[in-house]
């Protein structure tokens, strides 16, 4: 037996001998964190140069593209026809229907903002985990997670003040978004043991792009691409592969490894980091209720760790 996020005992190699690859999970975590902070910066960026939703199919698609020629160099077989449909259903909703809540949530209010509110997914994750009996969470975990979701309030709160940069649509979009991922990751955690993490990758980063592309086609095309600035493309390149291949290997690995919830509760560390980069880059001042709400969402991820 092994501990999950809330110390409670759930399936799985024991806890008094470390699992191998557990401690360099957790370090590519926090870069995957990173990662995605950054991301939400240069997202926001992008949408202001190229229609949204265009910039997400091309995005999304160049991801699944590569994806899918590294799981072809790996060795190893790949799922069968049964596992492979399910996998790109799945990508429909956790890389298709996330991403266009994503896109539009992102465009509409601060980086920063929606860098904190996507840390609703651990909460998310957690419940619907505990329905369906995968995930197991003690006291601590609760309370971190309890943490996390005021923190959230604090966060969306701005958005009712005059004046301010937030958008309430915007939000509520991202946390549609979250509600997304938080459902597809309990409903992958099955197939993340017994299909190469790689392949798993490309499988649900192809439903994620043939449904973005579907709806976005006419965008596409209409799109000014020879026309669009060095920095727009230097945006795809960024959010295609750094944030849509490299960072979701890590995520992955880590759902494997580590399980779903504790794994996400590394992805709230992306709002320190979202934050400040929107500050230096975007000029996107913190406010009060960043602060709180930040300090509340880490203390969630401390407790939740521990």
């Amino acid at each position: 037996m092994h501990t999950n996020a809330g110390g409670v005992p759930a399936p799985g190699p024991s806890a008094e001998s470390p699992r191998p690859g557990v401690w360099l999970t957790e370090v590519t975590l926090v870069l995957m964190a990173l990662i995605w902070g950054v991301n939400f910066v240069v997202v926001k960026f992008a949408t202001t140069v190229l229609p949204a939703f265009a910039f997400n199919a091309v995005r999304v698609s160049l991801a699944a593209a590569a994806l899918m020629v590294v799981a072809a160099l790996r060795r190893g077989p790949w799922p069968n026809r049964r596992q492979v449909l399910l996998l790109i259903g799945l990508g429909v909703l956790g890389n298709g229907v996330y991403q266009m809540f994503f896109i539009q949530g992102v465009a509409r209010t601060r980086a920063g903002d929606a860098a904190m509110l996507v840390a609703a997914t651990p909460a998310f994750i957690a419940i619907l985990g505990r329905v369906r009996g995968v995930e197991r969470i003690g006291g601590k975990g609760w309370v971190g997670i309890l943490m996390s979701v005021i923190g959230i309030g604090l966060v969306s709160g701005a958005a009712a003040i005059p004046g301010s940069q937030s958008s309430f649509f915007g939000d509520l979009l991202i946390l549609c978004g979250a509600l997304c991922w938080a459902v597809f990751t309990v409903l992958l955690k099955p197939f993340t043991h017994v299909v190469d993490g790689v392949k798993l990758a490309a499988l649900t980063m192809v439903g994620g792009a043939t449904t973005l592309v579907l709806f976005s086609w006419q965008t596409i095309l209409a799109t000014p691409w020879r026309s669009a600035p060095p920095g727009a493309w230097a945006a795809v390149a960024y959010s295609s592969f750094g944030a849509l291949v490299i960072a979701y290997l890590f995520w992955y690995r880590g759902v494997r490894v580590i399980g779903p919830t504790r794994t996400a509760m590394y992805s709230n560390v992306q709002p320190v980091f979202a934050v400040v980069v929107a500050w230096l880059v975007l000029g996107e001042v913190p406010t009060l209720w960043q602060a709180m709400g930040a300090a509340s969402i880490m203390s969630g991820l401390l407790l939740t760790r521990t």
